[in-house]
């Protein structure tokens, strides 16, 4: 199977972005890949300024709360024109699309509630996967809420199935171990930038999972930074600094790189992945198989998906009910 992993610099808008995700998406589907991947938070762009940028953290600060407002605006409605548009991409390119996006909730429970998700769209434009980030990690419980376990699965391309997680949910065994129990082939691993610890998670998720993972990243200058907010001086010294660098990279089932992380510049990475060393290597090694102990650990996933608010449905605290009532 032909795969990409487009690596490039955000986008200032969202209206912006979805051009850039179709220019992209053909560019690989013209060198044949059948699946395309875009990195964490492609759309409408890594919320960088959390790390790189001072006094995010300040309680009720304008500049932050104008910042805030903006990033909310230009995220992706699932349902909406924006999802939409992502499921035409991947139909008038014929190919299965995965991206990470922060998600808005446009109606009903949740409403507003912003998600750092992945989305993964079929040849045909129907979306088959959609899983949002478990933990925002640390400074983002700023701008995301906490998702569930529901896109914990894994969905067939071509001759392979595929699933795939978000940033630090790599360090958490067990949603590691739920979808190597959905017997992952290709595992898309979304990132911000794929720094060196993050390239060492991106490895060993493909050494314990014997699977194939395709590690995306994004670009971005420090030019782009939001105008209200100031950089930090002992992060940032330049304008053309990059502030995400990419470190994108395509790694077999045994470890090693079979594309080499790419820093600094703006590309596509494509690979053949052969399927067929997927049961070679797991002769050795298979965490869902032949070497898990079903007998020993119980391991069960809740796949419910979790909702912010239940409308309609009164609490009720049965400590407090009558004999007659209950």
């Amino acid at each position: 199977m032909r795969v990409a992993i487009v690596q490039d610099e955000i986008c200032p808008s969202l209206a912006e972005g979805l051009q850039a995700t179709a220019r992209l998406t053909r560019d690989a589907a013209l060198r044949g890949a059948e699946l395309v991947v875009f990195p964490e938070t492609w759309l409408p762009g890594y919320p960088v300024w959390l790390d790189v940028c001072r006094d995010v953290a300040l309680w009720d600060h304008a500049p932050v709360k104008e910042v805030f407002a903006r990033h909310a605006a230009e995220s992706v409605s699932v349902t909406g024109a924006s999802g939409e548009a992502l499921a035409r991409i991947a139909r008038d390119c014929s190919v299965s699309l995965v991206l990470g996006v922060t998600e808005r909730v446009d109606s009903g429970p949740g409403y507003g509630t912003l998600y750092n998700s992945l989305l993964l769209y079929d040849a045909g434009g129907t979306l088959r996967l959609h899983h949002r980030k478990l933990v925002p990690t640390f400074s983002e419980r700023l701008v995301w809420g906490p998702g569930d376990a529901n896109g914990l699965r894994t969905t067939v391309v071509g001759d392979a199935r595929v699933g795939g997680l978000i940033c630090w949910e790599h360090w958490m065994p067990l949603a590691r171990q739920a979808l190597h129990e959905c017997g992952e082939d290709i595992h898309v691993a979304l990132w911000p930038n794929v720094h060196d610890s993050l390239q060492l998670a991106s490895r060993h998720y493909a050494l314990e999972g014997r699977c194939f993972v395709l590690a995306a990243g994004s670009l971005q200058r420090a030019s782009s930074l939001p105008a209200a907010l100031e950089p930090h001086p002992a992060r940032v010294t330049s304008s053309e600094q990059w502030v995400l660098r990419g470190g994108s990279a395509i790694i077999g089932p045994d470890g090693a790189y079979v594309v080499p992380p790419v820093f600094d510049r703006a590309t596509i990475l494509f690979a053949d992945l052969e399927l067929g060393r997927l049961r070679g290597e797991r002769m050795a090694l298979d965490v869902a198989g032949h070497y898990s102990r079903p007998d020993c650990f119980l391991f069960e996933v809740n796949r419910r998906r979790h909702l912010a608010a239940v409308v309609g449905a009164p609490v009720v605290d049965e400590t407090l009910r009558k004999p007659s009532e209950a």
